[in-house]
């Protein structure tokens, strides 16, 4: 590629790096002085790339329809942010920070069902800005006017945040709250206050960056998911809290993005490699570069790799034997299940399901609770023991259960180079770690078409033929699920699980007392990794199919919902998180078009009675544990 095409893709990148500078300083604001972790962030984009189309094709063409409806856009969804602050977040506060990020995942599917209803299914596009629909020619090569536009943008935003924060009494309030929130509430700041104006300009600043975006992509429905995973990582690369930071981070990530497409291919291993593909994780590859190298982003300060908390967990306690009679009593009931098959062959099928998600969840909890190591990522090992199972299934011609005990092997290798890294960070920096991790697997999965199968994945991956039964392939996976939820109980309340907790909650006393605390949470990472990897075999043969969804950021936040659904601080939580909301999944699907925002107001009801978790909240209750 020659000089002046590679000039032009650089500012094309620099353009991009604007609009996502806009949505990453606003989350780096609301979680600098919220603490909360803000996965509706894109779902404000969304609204605000929604909102302006709608406005400008009311307010009609020209100058004032178009700037106009960017400016008004912005504002609705910023006050429409400031509503949900404080009729819901606001009563949040004092839960668990992972159940406030629950609440607002809850709110994305809230969110995305409220744009369905009210501008439908479709692409819609937007105008384009007049005055700035032509092209300037830059080193003799045409360049749209608009992103000279939009490369301004960004540096002038960052200026206005500059001085707003060091010139004004709020940006000063705003960096005092960001250093030490508690210590501002005690000199007489009203947090309500503070808290929500900080939401409102952080909203605001998304719902620009999306209602910018009008001239070049369609507002769709699959914005908010798809914009805040890039969102989190400039943060996390710049450094939590730092709008400097997410500029640089911002620039660096569209740089890198440039140098990937004009690099064109390269020799690799004796093969040609088009380094172009690797723009699809190329953000990823620069947080997992730059987390190792530096674990609190390149603007952070070490002392801000703050743990993501959960409530303090009281000593562990044997069930009482009524409750553990009742236990027994279910499991019984979970052999019957098969004789449903004549009259209710849907049951077993959904059973089978329900069975794949508590495995999956409970691997996760197991790494979240226990161990302490929060992921956003463990869907990499779901889907690495899926398409393990698929490879020796097909690729090397094993018998199913052979395919089916050696699956879990690719796991296991997968969590022990990844955990290996992992476990040297801490709170949100090591759960985009995790993150990082598993985007760069979906994308050697989604580009690796003669082995993978690509975006089309793979297909006829059945069990044998005794297993091909319904009933008989629901109980192979319930002995699964049971032997590998069993034995993670064993562990936890094993010297091992003793250790791991007392690591999690003191890791300089443990270590004091002579453990070694990396390696056993290196060693905990791997053991959910791998049951994470039995659980996706199970669902390899379950489907007979599997494609990189498998392995994606939505199945990822499935697992993260089941845990913190269930609750975090019980053994029994992911167990009950995962059948609820898989059934809650599959009858609300059933039901409405807008199963969603169902499923979301119901998960925000959940959250409010239950703020430790359904089986938290039951255990607190029913065995009277102190508040």
């Amino acid at each position: 590629m020659s000089a002046s095409a590679l000039l032009l893709q650089v500012l094309t990148g620099l353009a991009s790096a604007s609009t996502l500078f806009l949505v990453a300083s606003g989350l780096s604001l609301i979680f600098g002085v919220t603490r909360i972790v803000n996965f509706a962030h894109g779902s404000f984009y969304m609204l605000g790339l929604y909102a302006a189309v709608w406005l400008a094709e009311r307010l009609g063409g020209g100058p004032l329809g178009f700037w106009g409806g960017v400016l008004l856009a912005a504002l609705a969804v910023a006050l429409l942010g400031a509503l949900l602050e404080a009729l819901i977040l606001r009563r949040l506060y004092a839960a668990p920070e992972l159940y406030q990020l629950l609440a607002t995942f809850a709110l994305v599917l809230v969110v995305k069902d409220a744009a369905l209803w009210a501008w439908g299914p479709e692409d819609i596009l937007g105008p384009k800005a007049p005055g700035l629909g032509g092209v300037v020619m830059l080193f003799e090569r045409p360049f749209p006017t608009y992103d000279v536009f939009l490369i301004f943008v960004g540096p002038l935003v960052l200026g206005a945040l500059w001085l707003l924060l060091t010139r004004t009494r709020w940006g000063l309030l705003i960096r005092a709250a960001t250093q030490d929130r508690e210590m501002v509430g005690a000199l007489g700041v009203s947090e309500r206050w503070l808290f929500t104006s900080v939401f409102a300009l952080g909203t605001f600043l998304a719902a620009l960056g999306g209602a910018l975006q009008m001239p070049h992509e369609p507002a769709n429905l699959n914005l908010d998911l798809a914009l805040i995973g890039e969102a989190f990582v400039i943060v996390v690369v710049g450094g939590m809290g730092s709008i400097v930071g997410a500029f640089v981070a911002a620039l660096l990530i569209a740089m890198v993005k440039a140098f990937c497409i004009a690099a064109g291919t390269v020799d690799l291993f004796g093969a040609p490699f088009p380094l172009s593909r690797l723009t699809l994780v190329a953000e990823f590859l620069v947080m997992a570069v730059v987390l190792v190298w530096r674990p609190w982003g390149l603007f952070g300060r070490a002392q801000a790799a703050v743990r993501l908390a959960s409530a303090a967990e009281a000593p562990l306690r044997r069930v009482p034997a009524p409750w553990r009679r009742v236990g027994f009593v279910g499991l019984a009931l979970l052999f019957l299940v098969p004789l449903l098959q004549p009259v209710a062959p849907y049951a077993v099928v959904l059973m089978i399901d329900v069975l794949i998600a508590v495995l999956f969840a409970a691997s996760l909890h197991f790494s979240m609770g226990p161990a302490g190591l929060h992921s956003f990522g463990h869907a990499a090992y779901f889907g690495l023991g899926a398409y393990g199972a698929a490879l020796f299934f097909q690729g090397l011609a094993l018998p199913m259960e052979a395919a089916l005990l050696l699956a879990p092997l690719l796991a296991f290798a997968g969590a022990l180079l990844f955990g290996w890294f992992c476990v040297r960070l801490s709170g949100v920096y090591l759960a985009m770690l995790t993150l990082a991790f598993a985007q760069i697997v979906w994308s050697v999965v989604y580009q690796w078409d003669p082995v993978t199968g690509g975006s089309n994945g793979l297909l006829g991956i059945w069990p044998a033929d005794w297993l091909a039964a319904k009933p008989a392939y629901y109980l192979l996976t319930l002995v699964f699920t049971i032997a590998g939820c069993g034995l993670l109980v064993r562990i936890v309340h094993a010297p091992l699980g003793l250790a791991l907790r007392g690591s999690r909650d003191s890791p300089l006393r443990a270590a004091a007392l002579g453990l070694d605390v990396p390696r056993l949470q290196w060693l905990a990472f791997v053991v959910a990794g791998t049951l994470g990897g039995v659980a996706g075999a199970l669902f390899a043969f379950a489907k007979g199919t599997i494609s990189p969804e498998t392995l994606g950021i939505g199945r990822s936040v499935d697992a993260l919902v089941m845990v913190l659904l269930g609750g975090v601080q019980a053994i029994s939580g992911p167990w009950v998180g995962a059948a609820v909301f898989t059934w809650l999944q599959d009858s609300v699907a059933r039901q409405t078009d807008y199963w969603r925002a169902l499923l979301g107001v119901v998960m925000l009801a959940l959250v409010m009675l239950f703020p430790l978790g359904i089986a938290g909240g039951l255990r607190r209750l029913f065995m009277r544990e102190p508040a």
